[in-house]
């Protein structure tokens, strides 16, 4: 039994030597600076999508289309006023505001239904 208790404590001394303390940096006051954390941790984060914008719908035949002229109007569902659809894989996933960017055409968000699902 003494045996066992010495065997014991000297492989206890063993792995006391075999340890080492090691230095932690002080946090700099105002938080952390680097990169967020879930943008890393999410692979998801890195995969690109194609996002769409629909303005709206026209209804009309083969035979309006085959017989439409150039600088003809074509009259959209929507008001003018309305939010258009942000599309990801056909479904709405936001909508928002037409503007102009820099001579391009852009998008404000103005609505992010909660949650989003797939």
């Amino acid at each position: 039994m003494s045996q066992m208790i010495e065997s014991f404590m000297n492989g206890a001394a063993d792995a006391a030597t075999r340890l080492q303390p090691i230095a932690l940096d002080e946090m700099l006051p105002g938080g952390p600076t680097g990169a967020a954390l879930a943008a890393a941790a999410n692979p998801l984060h890195a995969v690109k999508v194609q996002l769409q914008v629909c303005v709206g719908q026209a209804a009309m035949t083969v035979g309006q289309l085959l017989g439409a002229r150039e600088h003809e109007v074509l009259a959209l569902d929507r008001d003018v006023e309305q939010p258009v659809d942000l599309l990801l894989e056909g479904r709405v996933v936001a909508r928002g505001q037409l503007v102009a960017v820099d001579g391009r055409f852009g998008v404000r968000i103005t609505e992010l239904p909660l949650p989003l699902k797939f």
